[in-house]
């Protein structure tokens, strides 16, 4: 699985929550559990670089960034609510047994 990091277990989400994690290359990553489906982004809002991470999983399945209120849709990366106006950077996720890997944002503008 070249370009593939396992950067969490399954016991560690819980549905709901984001969870801020790092790849082997440094880069963070929010990683999120909505109705029982695992998925992961960079952790940087598009409108100002705040962590993801630190905002909330909304029940309709968006992310919102605490500092300013920007919401995205977590399956698209879509921005629902302003300020933001840029989708954030999703990235592939696959489950092997009790981990959750990514393809690291490095792997794939390598």
């Amino acid at each position: 699985m070249s370009g593939w990091e396992r950067v969490a277990s399954l016991a560690q989400l819980r549905d709901g929550d984001l969870v801020p994690a790092r790849t082997a290359g440094g880069r963070a990553i929010c990683i999120f559990r909505h109705q029982g489906v695992v998925g992961a982004a960079v952790d940087a809002c598009s409108h100002a670089d705040f962590p993801l991470s630190d905002g909330t999983l909304l029940p309709d399945g968006s992310i919102e960034c605490v500092w300013h209120g920007a919401r995205f849709d977590c399956r698209s990366g879509e921005p629902l609510k302003g300020p933001a106006t840029d989708p954030i950077d999703l990235l592939e996720v696959r489950i092997e047994g009790d981990s959750v890997f990514v393809c690291a944002p490095e792997a794939r503008t390598a």
